[in-house]
């Protein structure tokens, strides 16, 4: 079983959690993308068999974010799980000030990642040092919002509904959003709804992993943003083998471009990218066409 699975994960446990649990059951070589905090919900693709090969080609992509921001209270984490560090009143927020805050959010920025993060300093994950009570500097990352909306919800919260880039610490976005109104604040909830092509409508609850078919999305549908070559079958062959000199037939590419080979049944035998100089090189190569759906 070859591809991604599409798992609408559950609060209250980990991305890897979940990982355990469908390896457990699938019995093969399993990892996942996009991490999701245990707090959080939502679509986590999962990746199994040889769809581990074909995460990087995954990870740059956007995603839709659905949560709320409850305003008045700072935590140390910048979500629900933390510590409250600060305190500020609420201000009352109408429509009108919510849609002309956003434009201030809309496009590039620089972001600077929270402590309570996965990313490392001399090895060591930061929310690690963070439980120690260890800050230390981070430089800033750029980011991108491609659409935001705000609203007030029945509780008083600030619900939103994000489009953002891949590196996005929606978090740090809910405490911006909070300060911008005047105020401190947290996320209070968050789900993903989308990751690059794939929507929280596909995935499947965690529960569902026992069923003896499943909806699992081939190597070739999987990658569905990168332009695609039909190959003959010799040549499909020599892909899967990783035959350099098959490439010299392949037209130069565009800088960074990774371009998917397939053979004459539509199955995916390798993935090739470009280096520095528009040459081809192999990126990944694949086996014999899988018995399900490529």
């Amino acid at each position: 079983m070859h591809g991604l699975l599409l798992i609408d994960k559950p609060e209250g446990i980990t991305s890897a959690d979940v990982v355990r649990v469908v390896k457990r059951q699938l019995r093969c070589k399993t990892g996942h993308l996009g991490t999701l905090d245990p707090f959080a919900s939502g679509v986590l693709p999962v990746c199994i068999g040889d769809g581990t090969k074909i995460a990087q080609f995954l990870n740059t992509s956007d995603k839709e974010y659905t949560g709320r921001v409850r305003l008045g209270c700072e935590t140390d984490s910048g979500d629900v799980t933390g510590t409250v560090t600060r305190s500020a009143p609420v201000p009352e927020v109408d429509a009108a000030q919510l849609a002309e805050m956003v434009q201030r959010f809309l496009g590039e920025s620089m972001q600077i990642p929270p402590m309570h993060s996965a990313l490392k300093h001399h090895g060591v994950p930061l929310y690690e040092l963070a439980r120690r009570g260890i800050a230390v500097e981070r430089q800033a990352r750029r980011i991108r919002i491609d659409a935001l909306h705000l609203a007030v919800d029945e509780s008083g919260a600030v619900a939103f509904d994000v489009v953002c880039s891949k590196g996005t610490y929606v978090r740090v976005l809910a405490q911006d959003i909070a300060v911008a109104l005047g105020s401190v604040g947290h996320l209070e909830a968050l789900r993903r709804v989308r990751f690059g092509a794939f929507h929280i409508t596909q995935a499947i609850s965690l529960d569902a992993i026992g069923q003896r078919t499943l909806p699992v999305i081939g190597l070739r549908e999987a990658l569905p943003h990168l332009r695609e070559i039909r190959l003959d079958a010799l040549a499909a062959r020599r892909a899967r083998q990783g035959y350099a000199p098959l490439l010299r037939s392949i037209p130069m590419g565009k800088s960074d471009e990774a371009v998917k080979l397939v053979d004459p049944a539509g199955a995916l035998a390798s993935v090739i990218a470009t280096d520095a100089g528009g040459q081809w090189r192999f990126a990944r190569v694949f086996g014999d066409a899988p018995r399900v759906a490529t």
